[in-house]
C-alpha cells in the first residue's frame, strides 16, 4: 500500500513551481521531505540523538551529495562508485550549514545529521539552490527544536532584472550569482560574485531574494500544519548555576573590560586574560571545581565576551586599540619567491597571506566532472591554512571544508578581472602564514599582488575586507568594525566579507550570528566596507600599479596557432611519435584541442628560439601549395630529367627538365646545382601524372618567336 503523501507547492510566478512533499521516502528518519523543480529531485532528512553529547556546542553535521544516476551517467575512477564530495557539493554543505547552525536552541547540543542528496537531475535546475529549502523543510516536519525556518534562493539579474533560481544557461548572462539564506525575519547568510555593482544594488538583489524566501517558509509552515504537527521534543537543558555565574562575573567581569581597553598583541591579552582566569578558578575548592569546573569556564568566556562587547559600545575602542573604521597596518612585497611564476606577500596587522602564480596551458585545467556540472576551469585559486598560522600544533587531515570555502570566496572575488583572451591556464596558491582575522581577504589582496607580479594583465586589482557587528538588544546599541580580529569575529554578531575594485563588488560572504539584522546596519555596513576596500586598495597599487608588462624569464611563454583540422593527425604522428619527438627537441609543451573545424595548437616553452622551432615545424607540416601561388624553394637533389625542389622541410616536388627554361635545356647540371634557392610557380596537380608540377620558366619572360623567311614552293605545270 503506497503511503499518504503530503505536498505543499510554491509559484515562482514566472511558470515554475518547486513541490515539497513527504510520507512517502525515508519514513525512519525524524523529519524527510522531496524537494522537486522541474525534473531535479533532492531528498533531505534529519536525525537528532535523543540524548545530549557532552560538548558545550550543537555536534551539527550537514551533508549533501549528487548521485551520478541522477544524471544517468557513471563515476569515474576505478571502483566507479561515489566517494569523498567534491569542492562544489563541500560549498553546498557550507551554504546551508551556515544558515541553520545559528538557528537551533543555544543550549541544544543532541547529534544532528541534515542530509540532502540529488536523486534526479535536471539541466536547467541548480540543485544547490534547492538544498536549503530542503535542509529547513525536514526538519520542519520533525519534532526536532528547530522553529525558526528558513530557505536559501540563487538571485541573478539578467538585462537588468533580478530573477529567483535562474538556469546555468540564464546566469552566464547574469551580472549577479548569489545565494542568500534567511528566515522570515531577516537574512542570515550572503555569498555570492558579482560584475562589479553598488552597495545599492546589492541590497537590492538581497531584499528581492528575501521576499522570494519568506514564501518558502510559509509553505513549509504550510506543511508542518497540514500534518498535524505541532510540538518539539523536549531535551535535557544545559546545566545552569546563577550563584556561579554571579561569582564569576564578579571577580572577572572589570579586570576583562580593562585587559579590553589596553590595545594590545594577540598573544599579549591572551596571556592577560588567561591570568584572570586562573584567578577565578582559584576561587573555587577542588571540590566545586570538580563537580561545577565546566560551569565556571563558560561563565567566564561569557563575562570575557560581555566585557570586550562593551567596551566596544561604549568606548569605541577595539582589543588592539583601534577604532571602529580603522585598518591595521598593511605591507606588501611582489617577485619575493625568485623560482616562482609570480608571488607577492601581504600582511595586515597579524594577518598574512603569501600567493604564487603558475602558469601552464589548457592540459592543466581544473576538470569539473559532476552530475549537475561537466567543463573546466582556466582560473583557479587554492587556500591553505595550515595550523602554525594560529601558533597551533593540530593534526593535518587534508583540505578542510573551510579552507574549500575560503578558496572559492577568493577564487570569484579574481576570477572576472582575468581577460577572456588569457592564453595561460592559471593557478593562484595562498599559503596563509599568520592568521588573526580574516585570512581570506588577505589572500584576495595578495593574489591581485601576484598576478600582477606574473605578468597577466588583469582589468584591475582587487581588495578585500572583513567587517564585523557588535550589537545590544537590550540598549539598541550596535556598531560596524572595519578589519575585524580573529576575537572580533567569534565574539561578534557578523562576519561580513567583501571584495572590489574602486568601481564595485566583484564578490563577498556574509554570516549572521544573530537574528534580526536590520537592512540598515548591512547598508551601513556596505558603506563601511567600501571605505576601507578603497584604502587597502590604495596599498596594493601602491606596491605595485600596473600589472608587469610581460611574464617573468623563467615563466613560460604562450603562442596559439590555428590549424585545419584536417592536419591534426599530421602533426601528432602515428601514436604520438611526431609530437612527442618535437616537444623533446624543442623543450616545449604543445597542446592540441579541436573547436569545431579547427585544431587549436598551444605552445608552452621558455626557450624563445625552441618556440619559433616549434611553431616552423608545425606550419611545415601542414604547408600546402596553393595553385597559381610563387613559392621560393631549394633544391635538394639533381636527376637526368629534372631536380627535387623542397617548398619546406619534407615538403617536396619534382621540377621537370622541360620547366626549367623555355629554351631546351640539354643537361640539368649545367643550369642548377644542390642548394641553390629560386622562385617557382605552382601549376597545381598535372591531369596527365596526377602529381605536383611547378615551374620555373613560368616565371621568366617568354621569348618572341622568330620569324623565319618563307620557302619557296613549286608551282604545278599548267598544262
Amino acid at each position: 500500500m503506497v503511503p499518504k503523501v503530503t505536498q505543499e507547492i510554491i509559484d515562482l510566478g514566472d511558470g515554475r513551481t518547486i513541490t515539497i512533499e513527504t510520507g512517502k521516502l525515508a519514513k525512519q528518519a525524524d523529519g524527510s521531505v522531496v524537494v522537486r523543480m522541474g525534473d531535479a529531485m533532492l531528498l533531505a532528512t534529519a536525525v537528532s540523538a535523543r540524548t545530549a553529547s557532552p560538548v558545550d556546542f550543537l555536534p551539527l553535521t550537514v551533508d549533501y551529495r549528487e548521485k551520478f544516476a541522477a544524471a544517468g551517467r557513471f563515476p569515474g575512477g576505478f571502483f566507479k562508485r561515489e566517494a569523498r564530495p567534491s569542492d562544489s557539493e563541500v560549498l553546498t554543505m557550507r551554504l546551508v550549514d551556515r544558515v541553520l547552525r545559528p538557528l537551533f536552541p543555544d543550549d541544544y547540543h543532541a547529534e544532528t545529521q541534515v542530509m540532502i542528496q540529488l536523486m534526479s537531475h535536471d539541466e536547467n535546475v541548480m540543485p544547490d539552490s534547492l538544498a536549503g529549502l530542503a535542509a529547513s523543510a525536514a526538519l520542519a516536519v520533525s519534532d526536532i527544536p528547530f522553529t525558526t525556518y528558513i530557505s536559501e534562493v540563487r538571485v541573478g539579474r539578467i538585462d537588468g532584472k533580478l530573477v529567483i533560481n535562474p538556469s546555468k544557461q540564464d546566469l552566464e548572462k547574469s551580472d549577479i550569482d548569489m545565494m542568500i539564506g534567511a528566515s522570515l525575519d531577516s537574512v542570515a547568510m550572503v555569498e555570492g560574485e558579482m560584475k562589479e555593482i553598488s552597495e545599492k544594488e546589492m541590497v537590492e538583489a538581497i531584499k528581492f531574494a528575501h521576499e522570494a524566501i519568506k514564501t518558502q517558509i510559509n509553505a513549509q509552515i504550510k506543511l508542518r500544519t497540514a500534518l498535524g504537527l505541532t510540538e518539539v521534543r523536549t531535551y535535557e537543558q544545559e546545566k545552569n548555576d546563577e550563584a556561579i555565574y554571579a561569582k564569576v562575573k564578579e571577580a572577572a567581569y572589570d579586570k576583562c573590560y580593562a585587559i579590553a581597553q589596553e590595545g594590545t598583541s594577540k598573544q599579549e591579552r591572551g596571556e592577560k586574560f588567561a591570568l584572570v582566569k586562573e584567578e577565578v578558578i582559584a576561587l573555587f575548592t577542588e571540590e566545586e571545581l570538580a563537580e561545577n569546573g565546566d560551569l565556571v569556564s563558560k561563565y567566564f568566556s561569557k563575562t570575557q565576551k560581555e566585557a570586550v562587547r562593551n567596551v566596544i559600545l561604549d568606548l569605541g575602542l577595539r582589543l588592539d586599540g583601534r577604532k571602529t573604521t580603522e585598518i591595521r597596518p598593511i605591507w606588501c612585497e611582489v617577485d619575493y619567491l625568485p623560482s616562482t611564476h609570480g608571488s607577492a606577500v601581504f600582511t595586515r596587522g597579524e594577518t598574512q597571506a603569501l600567493a604564487t602564480v603558475t602558469l601552464g596551458t589548457s592540459r592543466e585545467a581544473n576538470i569539473i566532472d559532476l552530475p549537475s556540472e561537466q567543463g573546466e576551469e582556466r582560473f583557479y585559486l587554492h587556500y591553505n591554512f595550515p595550523p602554525f598560522s594560529t601558533g597551533e600544533a593540530k593534526p593535518l587531515r587534508g583540505t578542510s571544508r573551510r579552507e574549500v570555502g575560503h578558496g572559492n570566496l577568493a577564487q570569484r572575488a579574481l576570477k572576472n578581472m582575468i581577460p577572456a583572451d588569457c592564453p595561460y591556464t592559471i593557478r593562484v596558491v595562498s599559503e596563509v602564514l599568520e592568521s588573526n582575522g580574516s585570512s581570506s581577504m588577505a589572500t584576495v589582496c595578495a593574489g591581485t599582488l601576484s598576478l600582477m607580479d606574473a605578468g597577466i594583465q588583469i582589468s584591475k586589482p582587487v581588495s578585500g575586507i572583513a567587517m564585523g557587528l557588535i550589537s545590544d538588544d537590550k540598549t539598541g546599541r550596535w556598531a560596524v568594525l572595519s578589519d575585524i580580529l580573529g576575537d572580533e569575529d567569534h565574539l561578534g554578531d557578523m562576519d561580513f566579507k567583501v571584495t572590489g575594485t574602486a568601481d564595485g563588488i566583484t564578490a563577498c560572504q556574509m554570516d549572521i550570528k544573530i537574528e534580526g539584522l536590520a537592512y540598515d546596519i548591512m547598508e551601513k555596513a556596505l558603506e563601511q566596507a567600501r571605505d576601507g576596500r578603497l584604502h587597502i586598495l590604495g596599498k596594493i597599487t601602491e606596491t605595485i600599479a600596473q600589472p608587469n608588462p610581460t611574464v617573468k624569464p623563467k615563466a613560460p611563454k604562450i603562442i596559439k596557432i590555428e590549424i585545419p583540422k584536417d592536419f591534426i593527425g599530421a602533426v601528432i604522428g602515428p601514436g604520438g611519435k611526431n609530437i612527442q619527438a618535437l616537444q623533446a627537441e624543442t623543450e616545449t609543451t604543445i597542446v592540441i584541442n579541436e573547436e569545431g573545424n579547427l585544431g587549436i595548437i598551444e605552445i608552452l616553452g621558455t626557450n624563445a628560439a625552441g618556440m619559433e622551432k616549434a611553431i616552423s615545424s608545425i606550419q611545415n607540416t601542414i604547408f600546402a601549395p596553393v595553385e597559381g601561388e610563387t613559392y621560393t624553394v631549394k633544391v635538394v637533389k639533381v636527376l637526368e630529367f629534372g631536380a627535387v625542389v623542397e617548398f619546406v622541410p619534407g615538403k617536396e616536388t619534382l621540377l621537370h627538365v622541360s620547366e626549367l627554361d623555355w629554351k631546351r635545356v640539354e643537361n640539368v647540371a649545367d643550369v642548377i646545382k644542390i642548394g641553390d634557392v629560386f622562385d617557382v610557380k605552382y601549376m597545381g596537380i598535372d591531369p596527365k601524372t596526377k602529381k605536383a608540377k611547378v615551374s620555373k620558366k613560368a616565371l621568366l619572360p617568354r621569348p618572341p618567336r622568330e620569324n623565319k623567311p618563307e620557302e619557296k614552293k613549286d608551282t604545278p605545270q599548267q598544262g
